[in-house]
């Protein structure tokens, strides 16, 4: 046998070594086996999540709630425990700030701000299945980020939930804590009088970020310098009041913010003098159909922002799903958004005492534009109203969570477009205690169904609802209203419910010799 011979055979049993081992350590074993028609699907081994800095109001009150699911079991298999933390997102203490007294918390004049240590845990989940919260006074609770891994990041989701009693910012301000990223659209932003709107950005990675920040008005671009390479620093966040970078007074705006480098957490929080504040999340990436579900049955002022992105027109059917079908709203058979420009729609109280979720689609000659967009909407009358958004989101696919919900004030919204929908609610146990309960709903095709969900028995604290959608069912889009009324303002924030993503397609693979024929 002649030595070249014998290096193949070598190389032979090398590579069968490599492959087998990369075979049999496969993240998830027998799981991980893909069959012919497509690529497995696996529990994800890390999640990372940012939540923006709360508010710059010394009365807020603030509330974090983190939950994992059960059923997430990567890691399991080889006995890890997993982690998941958020943490401050600022940079190491280096200037030997002292520490905050009561006093100081309070707000007495003369001391210095204690700076946040980005090594001190804000929330720690210690298992799935169970939540954890904390929670924040004033206006020093920084921006968190963080990271889950093992059984902990399959699901991982977090929820900031901020009370504002008094003030011109006095509002109920949610937010899902989002993944970093590099492209977001806000439509419903505002440079309006009455508005104050900041960009929050937040870097959770060890370099820099550089962000551009653009707007689309009615006319389309607006020109400004300023919302150009916008240096967030690492491991830190930065608002932009977006007023700074335009002096054009603009009632709707589409914000657009990329980056050059790194990514970037990005959500938009919008105060009305009027009409109180709440946080604008990222619509669904942009498509030629759009989904907008949860409307309150009690809205008095609804508002629909779209932006056309693309070079051509949209024109679409507007279509609102009730409690038992859908009908297009007075005035609205369809509605056309020039290209690259924002168009907004009054709807009134559209809904009229039923809960109800919008659908644009292009209509039969309109094309396929993609197209973003989202939902202003106002409970109260007077001096007491209040204000949430609802962006455009993406369906709730195998499972979605809102991790904060209290003892009463939730409601879940699903909507079905196309075809029966069956979805199964599962409350967690509370965080300080309570036993889960589950149970499932059914929405008729083409319908909105507005549900109280389940609450844990002996509920102790807040507790996570976690939406699956069952085998068999057609497509759901979902929303949570968490309804906190203070002083006769029915103060209320919303929040969309997209799949979590805590499964990624994993390719097959298996060993091909065939490379090593001559």
């Amino acid at each position: 046998m002649n030595r070249s011979t014998l290096s193949l055979i070598a190389a032979a049993v090398a590579l069968a070594a490599v492959t087998g081992f990369a075979a049999v350590t496969a993240p998830g074993g027998d799981s991980a086996k893909a069959d012919a028609k497509g690529p497995a699907r696996l529990p994800v081994e890390r999640s990372s999540l940012l939540c923006p800095a709360p508010s710059l109001s010394d009365l807020a009150e603030t509330t974090y709630t983190a939950y994992t699911p059960k059923g997430g079991d990567a890691g399991a298999k080889a006995g890890a425990a997993g982690s998941a933390v958020l943490k401050p997102a600022v940079t190491p203490l280096t200037d030997g700030t002292p520490a905050k007294s009561d006093k100081d918390k309070k707000g007495k004049k003369g001391k210095t701000p204690e700076k946040p240590d980005p090594n001190k845990a804000v929330i720690t989940l210690k298992e799935p299945g169970k939540p954890a919260s904390a929670t924040a006074d004033g206006s020093d609770a920084p921006a968190l980020a963080g990271s889950a891994d093992g059984p902990l990041a399959p699901g991982w989701a977090a929820q900031q939930t901020t009370v504002v009693s008094a003030g011109d910012t006095r509002a109920v301000l949610g937010t899902r804590c989002t993944e970093p990223d590099t492209d977001f659209w806000f439509p419903g932003a505002s440079t309006a009088k009455t508005r104050q709107d900041y960009v929050h950005l937040t870097n959770p990675d060890d370099t820099a970020a550089v962000a551009d920040i653009e707007l689309f008005g009615k006319d389309g671009a607006i020109k400004s310098e300023v919302g150009e390479g916008i240096t967030v620093p690492a491991k830190s966040s930065v608002p932009v009041l977006l007023s700074t970078l335009t002096s054009a007074a603009a009632d709707d705006l589409t914000v657009h913010v990329t980056t050059r480098s790194g990514r970037v957490g990005a959500v938009v929080q919008a105060s009305d003098a009027k009409a109180g504040a709440d946080w604008l999340a990222a619509s669904a990436d942009p498509a030629a159909s759009q989904v907008i579900p949860g409307i309150p049955g009690d809205a008095t002022d609804v508002r629909l922002v779209v932006y056309a992105k693309g070079a051509d027109d949209a024109d679409l059917k507007v279509r609102l799903a009730g409690a038992s079908g859908s009908f297009t709203p007075a005035g609205l058979d369809t509605v056309h958004v020039k290209s690259g420009m924002t168009a907004s729609f009054d709807l009134k109280n559209v809904t009229r005492g039923e809960a109800g979720s919008l659908l644009l689609a292009p209509t039969s000659d309109g094309g396929k534009t993609p197209i973003v967009a989202a939902l202003r909407v106002v409970r109260g009358t007077g001096d007491k109203q209040e204000t949430a958004y609802i962006p455009a989101t993406a369906a709730v696919g195998d499972r979605s969570t809102a991790a904060d919900n209290r003892a009463k004030g939730s409601t879940l919204a699903f909507t079905a477009p196309t075809s029966a929908a069956t979805v199964k609610v599962t409350a967690s146990p509370g965080t300080e205690g309570g036993e889960p309960q589950t149970k499932t709903y059914t929405v008729k095709p083409g319908t909105t169904l507005a549900v109280e969900p389940p609450v844990p028995s002996g509920l102790k604290g807040s507790y996570a609802l976690t939406v699956e959608t069952q085998p068999g069912s057609g497509p759901v889009y979902a929303s949570r209203t968490l309804a906190l009324p203070q002083d006769g303002i029915p103060m209320f924030t919303v929040q969309t419910l997209p799949d979590d993503k805590g499964t990624v397609a994993v390719p097959a693979a298996q060993q091909d010799l065939s490379v090593l024929d001559d």
